[in-house]
């Protein structure tokens, strides 16, 4: 089932669901190598463009993601008490919104120089016709906050689907790992 239903997500949203958060868990992994790494690395300039060419598939990816969200059903609630609901609610937005955020600050950091991010040497992002001062500096302080702030919430995530799974025993879980093909 492509998509979504009343019980289940459909493959495309699980596939991309799964997708992003194994890329982003990548990403994050990978920021944190090249940060160590000087100019006179072998591989400076190669997780560089790597970094950058795969930020710029998620932003990608991203609002593909939210608009298939937006054009499609939602599964229902989990049940639980409401404080719990609207804090999955909640964190859900966050992660969005922090994805997005992370991204755009990525962005900004790279085409600081007026120069265009250049995708896996197929496409051109081009930089804005303007900039900030310290633009660099800025954006890449926010980067890092906000490259954290992802990763906590995404265990807070994980960890909340974990508890769903074996605590709760409602599926949570399971809606994000199969497709129920029964409607």
């Amino acid at each position: 089932m492509l998509k979504n239903s009343n019980k289940s997500y459909g493959w495309l949203s699980i596939a991309v669901h799964w997708l992003m958060a194994i890329a982003i868990l990548f990403m994050f992994s990978l920021g944190l190598y090249m940060v160590e790494l000087t100019y006179y690395d072998a591989w400076y300039k190669g997780s560089l463009d790597l970094h950058k060419s795969l930020g710029m598939v998620l932003l990608g990816l991203l609002m593909f993601r939210v608009f298939w969200r937006a054009t499609n059903i939602k599964p229902a609630e989990l049940a639980g008490p409401k404080w719990e609901q609207r804090s999955a609610h909640w964190m859900h937005r966050g992660l969005y919104l922090g994805m997005l955020c992370l991204m755009i600050s990525g962005y900004l950091i790279s085409t600081a120089d007026g120069r265009a991010i250049v995708i896996f040497d197929l496409l051109k992002a081009p930089a804005l016709p303007w900039a900030i001062e310290k633009q660099e500096d800025i954006a890449g302080q926010v980067h890092a906050i906000l490259s954290w702030l992802l990763i906590a919430m995404t265990t807070a995530h994980a960890l909340a689907a974990i508890k769903h799974h074996f605590i709760n025993k409602d599926g949570g879980l399971t809606r994000m790992l199969k497709v129920n093909t029964t409607v």
